[in-house]
């Protein structure tokens, strides 16, 4: 089995580019907000707790499974010891099933995550990114109070790639995580 983390900014472009990578591997796509907006639906507001659990269920049964594998994305604040140690949770739920990890982080300037924020594909997976002027607050807060760029040699995955996919489509993003790691 394989897990592939993309990683990077809000509106950096990590469920656009899992998509294009599922569609030229076997991997299957587990976006951040597969469960976000759920709970953000039936809740009212956004629970982290049932978020994390609902995550824990997809994960769990995904590692059992005779699945190729899984593309999760996420947000990660390199400052945060919660988040190392979230990254390190997900790969011992699958780590007993001989699974192979990837990283690849996005990387791009803010002006160009602030133009993703509006696209048409973004706006139609993540209703909660409709409010345009909320989200754009969000991601300028984000970027204000988290460091979710990593510092060179930071990420511990051996299996790990940066791509400044400023100037970049999805579709060739994709075809290069595709080819440096054989998938």
């Amino acid at each position: 089995m394989k897990l592939v983390f993309i990683i990077g900014s809000g509106a950096v472009g990590k469920m656009t580019v899992g998509q294009e990578l599922m569609k030229i591997t076997d991997l299957r796509l587990f976006h951040n907000h597969m469960t976000i907006e759920p709970v953000l639906e039936i809740f009212g507001y956004h629970d982290s707790n049932v978020i994390t659990e609902l995550r824990e269920v997809v994960f769990r049964n995904f590692a059992r499974s005779d699945g190729y594998g899984m593309i999760f994305t996420y947000m990660w604040d390199f400052d945060s010891r919660a988040d190392w140690d979230y990254i390190e949770h997900v790969k011992s739920i699958f780590t007993p099933y001989k699974t192979d990890f990837y990283c690849v982080e996005l990387v791009t300037d803010f002006e160009t995550r602030m133009e993703r924020n509006k696209t048409e594909n973004r706006l139609k997976h993540k209703a909660s990114k409709r409010d345009l002027e909320q989200s754009d607050y969000r991601n300028r807060h984000l970027d204000e109070n988290h460091r979710l760029v990593s510092k060179e040699g930071e990420v511990p995955f051996e299996n790990y790639l940066r791509i400044d996919n400023t100037h970049m489509p999805a579709e060739e993003a994709a075809e290069l995580i595709k080819e440096k790691f054989g998938l």
